[in-house]
């Protein structure tokens, strides 16, 4: 039977009956009420960003509210299911998923199977639902690295055993990504496996190194590709051409300044009309700073920082290596794809094609993101509850 005590919900936990794990602390209920907060909002905003284009392709305005809303109930239904299991079978399965998302991503580049939008194969039609698999790859790369960090610990100073193994499966995976093409979510993919070496203890030189390296890479890239470079020009003066490279981005802009302090109104927003492409997905964060204004949006950036923050603290207090690297990946993973959505709305980094964890349309991105809260939630359950923090030092 479930019980609140304090700030915490206790829910009973899938291995107190049939293992000895250590399972004395409650769910984090600071992590949980959040998360349906974001979802909440972001049901309400996609929707107002969406009526009226979806009345327009398909005689409902509620065509895309009903979608997500399917996928949101099913995103909570996994993340409860997962909070409740024991976080340390994802190191078994690890490498299964790693098989499995492989797979997937060399199935989306098939013409006959993966679907096209806007000249990017990214989507595999499922049940007429499109599953995205890069979403999948996100997660997917977190639990391989938790797992290598714990089984090579001892090799991360040596960058042939610690560093190298991890850089091409990544490599691989961001490499497909590319092909799809997908360089918003390999760049994802690239900071993940930066960023949990950083804190499982690899060398700064190596990082440094590798770093330059894929600077050099991502140059290269972007010089050989048109479209990418026009990306690149636009970002840096997209008022040079606001009505064709750099109209997404100005629009944003629009948007964004005709919020001002309190906002125009919920639903009272001009910029989705039809002038601010991706109003829904992407680039939901302009509208919300249409019609809500500035304080709005800060609202919204205080939630992800409170979800950080609790995140690091949830991987600080881990009873095992384990669940101190998952932990902190599914937090950098939110992080991550939260400073780049939102840096790219206010035209701090070149457009991506990411969308806002929790709030943007999008099946995939929504249930992979519950489900790594889920993960995050088993962790907060696990351990003796006057555990001290650990390495990660969050006080």
């Amino acid at each position: 039977m479930s019980r609140v005590r304090g700030n915490k919900i206790e829910l009973p936990l899938a291995w107190q009956t049939g293992t000895d794990r250590p399972a004395s602390r409650p769910m984090d209920r600071t992590v949980l009420v959040v998360t349906y907060m974001l979802t909440l909002i972001g049901l309400i905003i996609m929707f107002s960003a969406s009526g009226v284009m979806a009345e327009t392709r398909y005689g409902d305005a509620t065509f895309f509210l009903k979608r997500q809303s399917l996928w949101l109930l099913l995103g909570l239904l996994v993340l409860h299911w997962v909070a409740q299991r024991d976080y340390t079978m994802w190191q078994t399965l690890a490498p299964y998923g790693l098989v499995l998302t492989f797979a997937l991503l060399v199935l989306v580049l098939i013409p006959v199977l993966g679907t096209q939008v806007n000249g990017a194969r990214r989507w595999l039609r499922v049940a007429g639902f499109s599953v995205q698999p890069g979403e999948i790859a996100k997660l997917t790369i977190v639990l391989y690295l938790a797992s290598f960090l714990v089984r090579k610990e001892q090799d991360l100073l040596t960058f042939s055993r610690g560093v190298l193994a991890p850089m091409a499966v990544v490599g691989t995976f961001a490499g497909l990504l590319l092909l799809e093409p997908d360089m918003g979510t390999a760049v994802v993919l690239t900071l993940l496996l930066f960023g949990l070496l950083f804190l499982g203890g690899a060398r700064l030189p190596h990082l440094l190194g590798m770093g330059m390296v894929l600077l050099a890479v991502a140059y290269a890239l972007i010089m050989q590709s048109d479209y990418r470079r026009r990306r690149m020009l636009n970002f840096i003066d997209p008022w040079q051409d606001p009505t064709d490279a750099g109209f997404q981005l100005t629009q944003s802009f629009v948007a964004l300044g005709n919020g001002g302090i309190f906002g125009v109104g919920l639903g009272e927003g001009r910029q989705k009309l039809f002038f601010l492409p991706e109003a829904h997905a992407d680039f939901v964060l302009a509208l919300v700073g249409e019609e809500l204004g500035f304080l709005g949006t800060g609202l919204l950036i205080g939630l992800f920082a409170i979800l950080i923050v609790k995140g690091f603290r949830i991987a600080g207090r881990a009873p095992d290596a384990f669940g101190r690297h998952l932990a902190g990946g599914v937090t950098l993973l939110v992080g991550i794809q939260v400073l780049i959505n939102m840096s790219v709305v206010s035209g701090l980094l070149p457009t991506k094609g990411l969308t806002l964890p929790f709030v943007s349309y999008g099946g995939s991105s929504l249930i992979v993101s519950l489900m790594a809260i889920g993960i995050l939630l088993s962790i907060s359950r696990a351990g003796p509850a006057d555990q001290p923090l650990s390495s990660f030092g969050m006080g």
